[in-house]
């Protein structure tokens, strides 16, 4: 179910909807080739056990919220744009955004300021707020994950029934020119983090769907606190997994293990988005991808398409639903 409900048993990180980061998306900014558009969505708007809605406010005031890019390949974040959100006594929230450089950078309150005091969307009006060369929307809008979840969790009987057709989640859009990513071909990931004892903790990340939820096993505390240069020590666990999912021989299971760890998005703006191989556009069957790892190519679609209420323009995610 993408990287939806990444806490234990499939519920949020620290019991916070707010701080659970469900999707990805990178893609060249359409018909404008020196630009492109990063997507990170969080904090779903229903629970699943118990079902039912979460909290009315979008992003956690107490949350740092990140997009790291690797420019070298060596896992470790080269570049950092890091959101931070304010609450004020009427309910609405403000965001400011800023870009760091260098690895191991700092996070929270470093960095240039692109965007500051920048207005969050809680109805159906995309409220984008723009400077110099950068648009920024944050704000309640319709999951564009599809999936039938259902299915995936009664031994893969699908019966195509789009568990997300209906559901919101809190979007993070951002249009950037191509050189603040830093180089020709780079990696991607997003993170959220909560201050406590007076740092900075990640509490969860991701890049590729599904894997951290159905995958990490006993390790998933270990996995949402690290990053993509320490993931070598998670193929044990990804081949473990593997091996009882999809009936992989032990040496096949690593090697599949391997093809998705580290958790990065490859991407390069000079070329055409298409999930795996390079970013991931808001209709590319990602949740098809998966399973086909996850079967050992045993079941390869779910028979669920693409949402139609996606928008042609900046911030692209659809209307939130029921507002």
């Amino acid at each position: 179910m993408s990287h939806h409900y990444s806490g234990p048993d499939f519920s949020f990180p620290r019991g916070d909807a707010r701080l659970d980061f469900t999707d990805l998306y990178v893609f060249p900014k359409p018909g404008e080739a020196g630009k492109s558009i990063l997507v990170m969505n969080v904090h779903p708007s229903a629970v699943v056990d118990p079902a039912g809605p979460t909290t009315a406010e979008p992003f956690s005031p107490e949350a740092l919220y990140e997009f790291r890019i690797d420019t070298d390949g060596d896992g470790i974040a080269d570049i950092t744009f890091g959101m931070r959100f304010s609450s004020r006594e009427d309910g609405s929230q403000t965001a400011t955004v800023r870009r760091l450089e260098g690895a191991r950078v700092g996070r929270g309150d470093s960095g240039n300021v692109i965007f500051e005091a920048a207005a969050v969307s809680t109805g159906r009006d995309a409220r984008v707020t723009e400077a110099g060369g950068y648009r920024f929307f944050a704000g309640w809008r319709s999951d564009p994950f599809f999936f039938d979840v259902h299915g995936i969790l009664n031994d893969f009987q699908f019966t195509g029934d789009d568990f997300f057709a209906n559901k919101n989640v809190c979007g993070i859009v951002l249009e950037v020119p191509n050189s603040d990513l830093g180089a020709k071909r780079v990696g991607l990931w997003a993170c959220t983090l909560i201050r406590e004892a007076g740092d900075w903790v990640q509490v969860d990340r991701g890049a590729l769907p599904a894997q951290a939820v159905f995958l990490v096993g006993t390790e998933r505390d270990a996995y949402m606190a690290g990053e993509p240069a320490g993931d070598d020590r998670f193929v044990p666990v990804f081949a473990h997994s593997l091996e009882h999912s999809g009936r992989y021989a032990p040496e096949e299971a690593k090697r599949a293990a391997r093809t998705l760890l580290p958790e990065v998005l490859p991407y390069d703006p000079t070329r055409p988005a298409s999930f795996p191989g390079n970013g991931r556009t808001l209709t590319d069957d990602a949740g098809d991808a998966f399973l086909a790892i996850l079967t050992n190519g045993k079941v390869t679609e779910d028979s669920i398409g693409p949402h139609a209420d996606l928008l042609a323009e900046f911030p692209y995610l659809g209307p939130p639903h029921n507002t």
